[in-house]
């Protein structure tokens, strides 16, 4: 199975696909015109990775604090996309991201640092 990590709450919508042999990055300008694309940015992501969403046991979402209109869209769809698929839904902060190394939130997961399920919006202003 593969974890996918979304994050829109900073200036670029970021995804990552990771497997247990590779892992797969694709980022877009983080943009209101993006935002009406956002469930079309991923999904051919998945496809571009030869990823079903069936592929995926967990998924990961940068719950802020960050720009409001990339962390809605980005929590609404993986709630909406959990609801049909059931996966395990993790949240994380953005400064659990240190120079953009994603790596961190998989070993927040294995040391059980992220409660799943419980994803808490934080906004900024």
């Amino acid at each position: 199975m593969s974890k996918l990590i979304i994050d829109a709450a900073k200036d670029k919508i970021f995804f990552k696909i990771i497997t247990k042999k590779e892992s797969y990055t694709s980022d877009y300008l983080n943009s209101r015109e993006n935002f009406d694309k956002f469930n079309i940015f991923l999904i051919s992501f998945l496809l571009d990775n030869n990823t079903k969403i069936q592929d995926i046991d967990t998924v990961f979402i940068n719950q802020g604090p960050g720009n409001f209109s990339g962390i809605r869209i980005s929590i609404a769809s993986a709630k909406a996309l959990k609801l049909v698929n059931n996966f395990d839904l993790y949240g994380f902060k953005t400064g659990d991201v240190i120079d953009e190394n994603y790596d961190k939130i998989i070993e927040l997961f294995e040391k059980g640092a992220l409660i799943k399920n419980m994803v808490k919006i934080e906004y900024t202003n």
